[in-house]
């Protein structure tokens, strides 16, 4: 990758992260179908058991953030498409971490906003990435 001239390196190498493979920079397709994945579960969830709007779906959603993540490392939706997230040294979020994350992914503009190791705001915020898991 160049920018301004400059040779930049893979994303994650500035982070000490692999070029590829496991513990590699998840790609935004599997982060975006991931995402996908989790929202329809909140949707289904929102509408079978709570019958309401939005608002609700986009609280289960943010609930099944702070759930999985200190506990798996990942969302269902993660784990299907084989991504996760850990902190910057590797290990896996703790609940303040996820918390962090967590409203600010759900406010989304922090979520659009990348730096060139495909990190948003929010994993900037909170001190995580999203990486390959297998």
């Amino acid at each position: 990758m160049r920018g301004a001239g400059v040779e930049l390196g893979p994303p994650g190498e500035r982070l000490g992260l692999p070029k590829e493979g496991p513990g590699s920079i998840a790609g935004f397709g599997r982060r975006i179908g991931a995402i996908l994945i989790d929202w329809a579960i909140a949707l289904l969830i929102t509408r079978v058991i709570f019958q309401t709007n939005e608002w609700v779906t986009l609280g289960v959603f943010g609930l099944e953030y702070l759930l999985t993540l200190p506990l798996l490392g990942a969302t269902v939706g993660m784990r299907l498409l084989r991504i996760g997230v850990v902190t910057a040294d590797g290990v896996q979020p703790g609940v303040v971490m996820t918390l962090v994350r967590t409203v600010l992914l759900c406010l989304a503009v922090p979520a659009l906003i990348w730096d060139r190791d495909q990190r948003g705001l929010h994993d900037k915020a909170s001190g995580t990435v999203v990486v390959r898991i297998g």
